[in-house]
C-alpha cells in the first residue's frame, strides 16, 4: 500500500491544547502504522475555531487504478446525511411551515399510526415505524431505483414495531418520510433543497446528492477486505435519499458542523433543541463521548463507506473521518487519535501477526456454541487461513496475534482457544462468552 500522505496532522478533540501542542510525530506514527499494515483507507480532517488544522489520507480512492486518496477525495457519508435533513426540517419550522408537533397524517395518512406520529418522533427515531433497511428482502432491491410510491407501499406493508414515543429505535424509514415532507413543502427535489439551503450558502464545494459512483469526479469506490480489497456493490441513492445519499469530504463535513454550531444554519435556540437527547437521540444529532469529553455529531455507514463527524462546543473543535475500506474499526481510529491528541497514554499497535501452518490451524476447527450465546460459530481452515462463520452470516478471516489467540479487527473481535479442552473464549467489546466445541 502507498505511503501515508499529507503529514500535517492535528487530530481529534481539543480541550486545553493549542494547535501546536500535541505529539505530531506520534500521530504520524499511528497513521503510518494503519497505512503500512493495510488496516484502513480513508481521509481525516480536523477543524479548530473554524479553520482546518490537520488533514491526512491513507490508502486508495480507487484500488484498481492505484489512485491514492487525498483531501479532495469524495466519499459517501451515509447517515451523516440525516443531520443535513434534520437541519432543513428545523429551518422549515423556524419559517413557520411546519411544527415539531405536526402529525405525519398531515402528509401521509396511509402510514400506520400516522395520526399519532409527530415530526419530532421521526427526527428522534421514536416513531415506531419498522426500519425498511432491515427487511429480509432489502438486499434484493437496494441497488435498484425506488420511486416514492415504492417506499410508501413498503412502509404501509411493514407496519409498526412500537407506539410513538415508546422508545428510541433507529429507523431509516423516519428520514425517508422527512425527505418526502421537505420535497412537498419546498416543491423541489431533495437534491436541489440541499444545494440551495446548505451547500451553496456554506460553499461546500465537495458536497452534493450522490448518484452512481464516478472515480473520474474524484469519488472513492467502496471496498471490503477479503484478504485483498474487493469492490462492494452500490446502493441506489433513491433507496436512501435524506437518510444517506450525500457525498462529501471530511473537510466539508467539518465546515458544515462548525457552521451549524455557529448559528449559521439554524438559530441558537433551535440548535439547543437539536442537541437535546431524549432516549438515545437528539434531532438529527447524537451525543458521543471521546476520552471523557462530550461531542455532538453523527456517524454514517453505507455499503463499504464509513464516516463520522463530531463537534465539541466548548473548545470549538471538530473531527471528521471518512473511509472507503476498513479493517480496523473507525471508532478505534478515533479513540487512538483522541488519546494522542490529549496526551493520554497510548501505545501505537504493531499489527504484527503470527504465521501458522494449515496443520497448526486445523487444531482449532469445529462448531462452537454456548449457553446464552445467540449464534453457532463454525471455525475452519481454508487456503492457509483460519476462518470463522456464524450460522446464516458471511465468513470472516482470523489473524493470530499470540499463541492460541486470534482477532478480526473489523468487528473488534478476539477469540482465545484452548484446543485441548475444546473451548473458546469469544470477546467483542466489553462482552465475553465461553463456547464449547461440539
Amino acid at each position: 500500500m502507498k505511503s501515508l500522505i499529507n503529514f500535517s496532522l492535528m487530530l481529534f478533540l481539543g480541550m486545553s491544547l493549542s494547535a501546536q501542542d500535541f505529539n505530531k510525530q506520534k500521530m504520524d506514527s499511528l497513521f503510518s502504522a494503519i497505512d503500512e499494515n493495510n488496516k484502513g483507507m480513508g481521509s481525516l480532517s480536523i477543524y479548530k475555531n473554524g479553520n482546518e488544522v490537520y488533514t491526512s489520507s491513507t490508502g486508495f480512492a480507487n484500488v484498481e487504478a492505484k489512485k491514492s486518496a487525498d483531501a479532495q477525495t469524495r466519499y459517501r457519508v451515509g447517515s451523516i446525511t440525516k443531520t443535513f435533513t434534520a437541519a432543513i426540517i428545523m429551518q422549515l419550522i423556524e419559517e413557520g411551515k411546519l411544527q415539531l408537533e405536526t402529525k405525519l397524517s398531515t402528509f401521509y395518512p396511509q402510514i400506520p399510526n400516522a395520526g399519532k406520529i409527530s415530526i419530532e418522533d421521526l427526527l428522534r427515531h421514536q416513531s415506531g415505524l419498522f426500519n425498511y433497511s432491515k427487511g429480509e428482502d432489502f438486499e434484493n432491491w437496494k441497488n435498484k431505483e425506488q420511486s416514492r410510491q415504492d417506499h410508501l407501499d413498503r412502509f404501509v406493508k411493514n407496519g409498526i414495531e412500537f407506539q410513538p414515543g415508546g422508545r428510541s429505535d433507529y429507523s431509516n424509514t423516519n428520514y425517508i418520510l422527512l425527505s418526502f415532507i421537505i420535497e412537498d413543502l419546498e416543491k423541489e427535489d431533495l437534491s436541489e433543497v440541499f444545494s440551495r439551503r446548505i451547500v451553496k450558502p456554506l460553499q461546500l464545494k465537495n458536497t452534493y446528492y450522490g448518484s452512481k459512483l464516478d472515480p473520474s469526479k474524484g469519488e472513492a469506490l467502496a471496498y471490503q477486505k477479503t484478504g485483498e480489497w474487493t469492490l462492494i456493490d452500490e446502493t441506489h441513492m433513491s433507496v436512501v435519499k435524506g437518510a444517506g445519499a450525500l457525498m462529501s469530504t471530511p473537510s466539508d463535513l467539518n465546515k458544515f458542523v462548525t457552521a451549524l454550531f455557529a448559528g449559521k444554519i439554524v438559530k441558537p435556540a433551535t440548535l439547543e433543541k437539536m442537541k437535546e437527547i431524549k432516549g438515545e437521540f437528539g434531532l438529527g444529532l447524537m451525543e458521543m463521548n471521546l476520552v471523557g469529553r462530550n461531542f455532538y455529531g453523527h456517524t454514517g455507514g453505507i455499503d463499504g463507506f464509513n464516516s463520522v463527524v463530531v463537534y465539541n462546543p466548548t473548545e470549538k473543535v471538530s473531527f471528521a473521518y471518512s473511509s472507503n475500506g476498513r479493517d480496523l474499526l473507525p471508532h478505534k481510529i478515533l479513540d487512538a487519535a483522541a488519546h494522542i491528541y490529549f496526551g493520554e497514554a497510548y501505545e501505537i499497535p504493531s499489527f504484527k501477526t503470527l504465521e501458522l501452518t494449515s496443520g497448526q490451524l486445523k487444531q482449532y476447527e469445529g462448531i462452537y456454541s454456548g449457553e446464552g450465546f445467540p449464534l453457532i460459530l463454525k471455525i475452519y481452515e481454508e487456503n492457509g487461513k483460519l476462518m470463522g462463520q456464524a450460522e446464516g452470516q458471511p465468513s470472516f478471516p482470523l489473524e493470530a496475534f499470540e499463541p492460541h489467540k486470534f482477532k478480526f479487527d473489523r468487528f473488534g473481535l478476539k477469540l482465545e482457544f484452548d484446543p485441548e479442552a475444546g473451548k473458546m473464549l469469544f470477546k467483542q467489546g466489553p462482552n465475553s462468552h465461553e463456547l464449547k466445541r461440539a
